[in-house]
């Protein structure tokens, strides 16, 4: 993903900063404890989207 669009993309719940999951190509809102899913080098900004995370993975 390239770093200038993760340096201006925020949680669309909550507005803070994400945190990008290489691995599981997905990025991070810590705050909200919710991974966004990132399809074909797109980002899926939809908190209905959005995964839970557990404690163990925040």
């Amino acid at each position: 993903m390239d770093k200038r669009l993760l340096d201006i993309l925020v949680c669309p719940l909550c507005k803070s900063q994400l945190h990008l999951d290489t691995d599981k190509h997905e990025l991070i809102c810590k705050a909200d404890r919710l991974a966004y899913p990132i399809r074909d080098d797109v980002p899926v900004m939809l908190v209905e989207e959005a995964r839970s995370l557990s404690a163990e993975e925040v």
